[in-house]
């Protein structure tokens, strides 16, 4: 079935609202470009980062948190000082 003019109008409207939506915010603005998705997954494997998703206890998550504000560090920089520390012992 063909779309109406108006709904293609809508459509579209549509696809540039989403596309705005998730652009970063322009360097001129103050904001600093992130990398997409793909750009980010390529400096972390370069980087010899691979995705390792856990489920923890909402209690040891809100302490890993306050360790990490506490440090002024990123939560993975900390879960990783975490894991090395225990496994050396």
């Amino acid at each position: 079935m063909a779309m109406k003019p108006s709904e293609l109008q809508k459509y579209n409207a549509l696809k540039i609202v989403n596309k705005m939506k998730k652009a970063a915010t322009p360097d001129r603005f103050g904001g600093t470009a992130a990398p997409d998705r793909r750009e980010q997954r390529r400096l972390d494997q370069a980087a010899g980062l691979i995705p390792f998703a856990v489920k923890l206890n909402r209690d040891l998550v809100a302490q890993v948190n306050a360790l990490a504000q506490e440090r002024k560090i990123a939560v993975n920089e900390v879960v990783a000082d975490l894991l090395q520390a225990a496994l050396k012992k």
